[in-house]
């Protein structure tokens, strides 16, 4: 069995005495005269009350006792051609013998935060399954160590976050996951299929079927899927929305855009920003969360600019976007958020794989793990339960 080794938070104090620094140093950008809203990207006005707050009031040590009282782990995996990574990651086990293990995989611009909420949901009773959560940090995100190399793509990180688990003992698990989450958990069940056994995602990013006159094209789609479509084509990278800039910049030019997102904490929390209230549902989001969210990237282990690598090495991999969109042979459950970025009408959906649990729900958005955890924990826990289409998929572990 692999070394699993505790892992304890405890950033340096010159770090934090650094973003000090450079709060207190920051130069405001020019601005226009006129109130522009959101027209223009991120408002200063919405910045300077974050800025504010994390210079004034924000205290990083206070959170990151409460960072160490969850159930921080960390192992070293071997990803074929790159070498060793150390794993961060969140293991929530059960004490329930049947427990299901659960790979929940987290994107950017998150963090293993977006599974911390849910985790207690899924321990079982009531006539519910428990799950084992093992949430990593991704390689090159917060707490889990760098992959610098060039061609570091989604297969190797699903190799890692695969690798976590064997290391954990779990040869069968299923797998959570939205936005990069959502692409590695894909990857992972075409990867490794004897060990992944179920998928379950809030993200139906479906490719559209070759229709036929046994399968016509829907001569209409309904208000709601009109509206995802339409979200989707503002930040696809093949299109001409205007929400596409971030993916644009980070798939072609990461290593530009990173001497800003490096040098400034303040230039990241504005790019951080304009994402999590483009992709939430109206989500209350509190001055010291946002200021958490970002810090995590700022104080990060392989630095706050190593996560944009992973939009260039996919969006320079054909194949591996091929797999997100084909058909696997998996169960398949769906979560459908109406604030998501892009889930493609339900006609189209059945091209992913076999669906047996698909739910719509009234609000929630593109961190539905963290706006919506009830919501994601009912999914799974009526796709693996009792009566459920993946109910007993991993052997010997049917969640009671």
């Amino acid at each position: 069995m692999a070394e699993i080794r505790k892992y304890t938070v405890n950033v340096p104090q010159e770090k934090l005495d650094r973003l000090k620094r450079r709060l207190d140093d920051y130069e405001w950008p020019t601005a226009l005269s006129d109130e522009s809203g959101w027209d223009y990207g991120t408002p200063q006005s919405d910045i300077k009350r974050f800025h504010k707050h994390w210079k004034d009031k924000f205290d990083w040590r206070e959170h990151e006792r409460r960072l160490n009282d969850l159930p921080n782990f960390e192992t070293t995996v071997s990803v074929d051609g790159f070498g060793d990574i150390d794993m961060h990651f969140l293991h929530y086990q059960s004490e329930v013998k049947g427990a299901i293990p659960l790979l929940f995989v987290h994107g950017w611009p998150g963090s293993v935060l977006e599974g911390v909420k849910m985790a207690p949901m899924l321990k079982g009773g009531d006539g519910k399954p428990a799950f084992h959560v093992v949430a990593p940090s991704l390689p090159n995100y917060v707490w889990s160590g760098p992959a610098l190399k060039r061609g570091f793509g989604v297969p190797k990180y699903a190799e890692a976050c695969h690798k976590v688990m064997m290391n954990l003992g779990y040869d069968q698990y299923v797998v959570q996951g939205g936005d990069w989450g959502f692409v590695i958990c894909r990857v992972l069940t075409h990867q490794y299929p004897k060990h992944v056994k179920g998928i379950h995602t809030n993200w139906s990013w479906a490719a559209e079927p070759k229709w036929t006159a046994e399968n016509p094209k829907p001569e209409k789609y309904s208000e709601r899927e009109m509206k995802q479509m339409k979200q989707g084509e503002r930040w696809s990278p093949f299109g001409q929305g205007d929400g596409r800039g971030y993916i644009a910049i980070q798939s072609t030019r990461p290593a530009t855009i990173n001497h800003m997102i490096s040098d400034s904490p303040v230039g990241l929390l504005a790019w951080i920003w304009d994402k999590l209230v483009d992709w939430s549902d109206k989500y209350p989001w509190t001055e010291d969360e946002v200021c958490l969210w970002v810090s995590l990237y700022v104080l990060s282990r392989a630095g706050p600019d190593a996560a944009s690598y992973i939009y260039y090495e996919a969006l320079h991999d054909p194949a591996s976007l091929g797999i997100v969109q084909s058909y696997i042979d998996c169960p398949l459950g769906l979560a459908d958020f109406p604030v998501e970025i892009c889930n493609n009408p339900k006609s189209w959906r059945h091209t992913m794989g076999p669906i047996v649990y698909m739910e719509e729900f009234d609000k929630g958005g593109h961190f539905s793990g963290y706006e919506r955890p009830d919501a994601v924990a009912k999914g799974l826990c009526e796709m693996f339960g009792k009566g459920g289409g993946a109910y007993g998929v991993v052997e010997g572990k049917d969640g009671y």
